[in-house]
């Protein structure tokens, strides 16, 4: 091949990473009072709200509930699990094709970069069309208060979203004030894929979750993967941990399907004062790993896993602490 036809392949080489790498590589989701900014870069000049909206991702449906939008929804993903009522909202997929969507006649499609990374082909139709495809995914809490308010304004529902934000920032004020009395807080290994041994990101929702509920992450330095939630940590790092470990905690959903057995019986993990101790507990990823206002339920599940005595069982987050915490009462177990 000659000089010329060697440069022109890498030329194209280069482009295509360059390319795949503009797609595949999250941005921060952002709102200004002209533009919102999703979590693939794409801009949108939202002026009036979305009414017939499709939702691929069961954090999307979730809130939009929340928040009142859901007279919007006219399709949503298959998985859907909270509330119930989104049950009976037409089924839609990222594995349909085209013409399904264009059935339905939305004008705005909500999905998460996932999404945008394996089925760009699909979204790329959609937009030709003229429907507008948003991909929203929050990793840390503070991007979660950011997402609601995008949800909110392109539902036209902005006061309701703010409602939420203030509601979730009581609750967990709330449940500081009363952790933060606690003089022995318990060290806390928090697994989120156990085949791999990988835990939590330190800036992570589900993190945050745990420090709430006045627990320590013992894997404060592990090493957060690129634009992930996970981190890896390993078993070498765990079992030296092992005696420093009180309480292990596994977020259990599509991801990580583990059982007490599994952890009990994981080879060298009877060196983990936890697991010798019985300290073993699974947490629905649904409160610890979504974006919702069910996070505050997640806390106060594992609020009466560390400390019993202070977070009092109930059927509501409203009774983990033994009075009222505002904006309890918009939840359920």
């Amino acid at each position: 091949m000659s000089g010329l036809g060697r440069n022109w392949v890498w030329t194209v080489l280069l482009l295509a990473i360059i390319v795949w790498s503009g797609r595949s590589t999250a941005s921060e989701m952002s709102m200004t009072d002209d533009f919102i900014v999703d979590a693939m870069g794409r801009r949108l000049n939202a002026s009036a709200p979305f009414r017939r909206i499709i939702s691929l991702y069961g954090a999307h449906t979730e809130n939009l509930y929340a928040m009142g939008a859901d007279d919007r929804l006219i399709g949503v993903s298959r998985h859907e699990d909270w509330p119930p009522e989104a049950h009976s909202k037409p089924v839609h997929s990222y594995h349909d094709d085209l013409e399904r969507f264009l059935a339905a006649r939305p004008d705005l499609v909500l999905v998460r970069p996932m999404i945008d990374r394996g089925y760009g082909t699909l979204l790329e139709q959609l937009e030709a069309a003229g429907i507008v495809v948003i991909s929203l995914q929050p990793n840390t809490v503070e991007e979660m208060l950011v997402y609601w308010r995008i949800l909110g304004r392109l539902t036209g529902r902005r006061a309701a979203a703010e409602e939420m934000v203030e509601t979730f920032r009581d609750a967990v004020a709330c449940i500081e004030k009363k952790t933060a009395t606690i003089g022995d807080k318990k060290r806390v290994y928090f697994e989120a894929i156990h085949d791999r041994m990988r835990t939590f990101s330190p800036d992570a929702m589900a993190i945050f979750v745990l420090k709430t509920a006045g627990g320590i992450n013992v894997a404060a330095d592990a090493m957060p993967r690129r634009g992930s939630a996970i981190a890896d940590f390993g078993k070498e790092r765990i079992l030296a941990r092992g005696d420093a470990i009180d309480v292990y905690l596994a977020q259990v959903g599509p991801m990580n399907r583990p059982s007490l057995e599994t952890i009990r019986k994981e080879p060298g993990f009877d060196l983990i004062r936890a697991v010798r101790q019985g300290q073993i507990h699974l947490i629905d990823e649904r409160l610890v790993s979504r974006p919702s206002l069910r996070m505050i339920m997640g806390i106060c599940r594992i609020g009466r896993i560390l400390y019993p005595d202070i977070f009092t069982s109930g059927n509501a987050p409203s009774g983990c602490l033994g009075h009222h915490c505002p904006g309890d009462a918009h939840q359920t177990e």
